[in-house]
């Protein structure tokens, strides 16, 4: 008996995802059923985009190219409009397979749930190039947890890298994109299925992480998620149950708020050079995102525009 189709949905952008699609198509018989692998680039540099051409003559696959850059969100919300089947799986380019039983793992845990979140791992060795450290780091510690811990918080540790859904759910709730900037589109859709009561299963099926980010621009781009964060608390009271808003909620209703701010803008450069290091130590970043959670709560709220 053949089961229910997959469409693999892969955003790209700056990345060549030729090895990440060769290793799927190893394993589309695996699934038990037709799939398909679609890849869309989001106006990627012209020698990216020039590798990722010859996905258009392999077998199973369907690439195309945005004429502009439509962000993470709006993306996602194409490739799931384009799916031909029930059963979706997002995968970050910057993604690569574990192993051969990828599939395999997904396919016997599909009746399980509707939505399957397989997690994310990371090379247990250090890189060798100081400026990755951090992001290595923060992967390692923040991010590479069995899914027994993520399951306590299902909707809170729900990741859109990796994560297997049906197709008619994921289009019933689709991404945010007015959340243009980078970070928390997965909050806004965890909140969404939690409060539609939709079931999250968190399996031990990762992808391995494969783009560690320089330190400079992950700091850039953690800096946006705050803001993201920020901006879906302040216009739809989302997010209160993270551990960076709630305690920047609590911290806001003491005294010690404002002294807080005035230190870590002294300390700010010293902040940075460790986080920059070959040794950046984690704890001093979260005090750097606080900072960022407390100025940006702490802004007047842009007045609505009049109706003419």
């Amino acid at each position: 008996m053949v089961g229910p189709g997959l469409s693999v949905l892969i955003p790209v952008y700056n990345r060549d995802v030729t090895p990440l699609v060769c290793t799927l198509l190893e394993q589309l018989p695996d699934w038990g059923g037709p799939v398909e692998i679609v890849c869309l680039d989001d106006a990627s540099a012209p020698e990216f985009q020039e590798l990722n051409r010859l996905l258009r003559v392999w077998p199973a696959v369907r690439y195309q190219e945005l004429p502009r850059n439509v962000g993470r969100s709006a993306i996602r919300n194409q490739l799931a409009a384009s799916a031909h089947y029930p059963w979706l799986l997002l995968l970050d380019n910057d993604s690569l397979l574990p192993d051969d039983q990828f599939l395999a793992r997904y396919a016997q845990a599909r009746a399980l749930a509707p939505v399957l979140i397989g997690g994310t791992t990371y090379d247990p060795a250090p890189p060798a190039e100081t400026a990755l450290r951090l992001r290595w780091k923060y992967g390692r510690q923040r991010e590479a947890r069995r899914a027994k811990d993520r399951q306590r918080e299902p909707y809170a540790q729900l990741t859109l890298n990796n994560m297997l859904i049906q197709a008619e759910v994921f289009r019933r709730f689709g991404l945010d994109e007015q959340l243009t900037r980078y970070g928390h589109e997965d909050t806004k859709f965890g909140w969404l299925l939690r409060q539609a009561q939709v079931p999250v299963r968190h399996l031990d099926n990762p992808v391995l992480h494969d783009g560690l980010e320089p330190a400079a621009v992950f700091l850039e781009k953690s800096h946006e998620a705050v803001r993201n964060l920020a901006l879906l608390y302040r216009r739809e009271k989302l997010g209160a149950e993270t551990r960076l808003l709630r305690l920047a909620l609590q911290v806001r209703k003491t005294r010690f708020c404002k002294f807080l701010q005035a230190v870590v803008v002294l300390v700010q450069p010293a902040l940075r050079r460790n986080l920059l290091s070959a040794s950046p130590n984690l704890r001093k970043f979260d005090l750097l995102k606080l900072y960022w959670l407390l100025q940006e709560l702490g802004r007047p709220e842009p007045k609505k525009a009049r109706p003419e």
